[in-house]
């Protein structure tokens, strides 16, 4: 059985995207899901599903009024705590829409990982998020070499570990084992 070299392309994008989809991040984000100016306030991910160990953590805005570039502010942080609080003092952002939280690669941020839905910084002695709008960072993901893959994380109602609605690319992409190993048996195939 011989494949083209476009079955092979959509064998690897298809594994590529199924891949980048495990990352994501479930708070904050979405209108549902805010932060607060001035206060505390945690970002959380999806951790058991994320193929990379440890990433930078960066806020941006689409406005470059009110933020010119993503600015980092935390230089490595490890995969496995799910969740980070975030005190006042290490983003201290004034109140303003349009802002992303990015998980980017630890020796080049522009190599993004994993982008929040965008969302507010609401001003100080505003109300946080109720409790039940905030996902866990659990999840599962699930492919195969033929190019399908799947993914199930947080009943809530933002981002899921699907990726759906978040920016996540195969730019980014760390499973570099996976994709060779699918590509190989893909090209294997080709030529059999």
């Amino acid at each position: 059985m011989k494949f083209s070299v476009a079955a092979l392309s959509a064998t690897v994008a298809a594994l590529a995207s199924g891949a980048a989809a495990q990352l994501s991040i479930l708070a904050p984000g979405g209108p549902d899901l805010w932060w607060i100016a001035e206060s505390d306030n945690v970002v959380t991910w999806t951790c058991k599903t994320s193929p990379y160990t440890n990433f930078t953590v960066l806020i941006a805005n689409s406005d470059p009024k009110v933020l010119v570039a993503p600015q980092a502010f935390i230089s490595q942080q490890n995969n496995f705590d799910c969740s980070k609080l975030i005190t006042k003092d290490q983003v201290n952002m004034s109140p303003a829409t349009g802002y992303t939280i990015q998980l980017a690669n630890p020796f080049n941020e522009t190599d993004v990982y994993a982008e929040s839905q965008p969302f507010e910084i609401k001003a100080l002695g505003a109300a946080y998020p109720a409790s039940s709008a905030t996902p866990t960072a659990t999840g599962s993901a699930t492919g195969s070499a033929a190019g399908s893959a799947s993914a199930t994380g947080a009943s809530a109602s933002t981002t899921s570990a699907s990726g759906s609605s978040g920016s996540n690319g195969a730019s980014g992409l760390s499973a570099p084992g996976t994709l060779a190993a699918a590509a190989v048996a893909a090209f294997g195939l080709m030529f059999a």
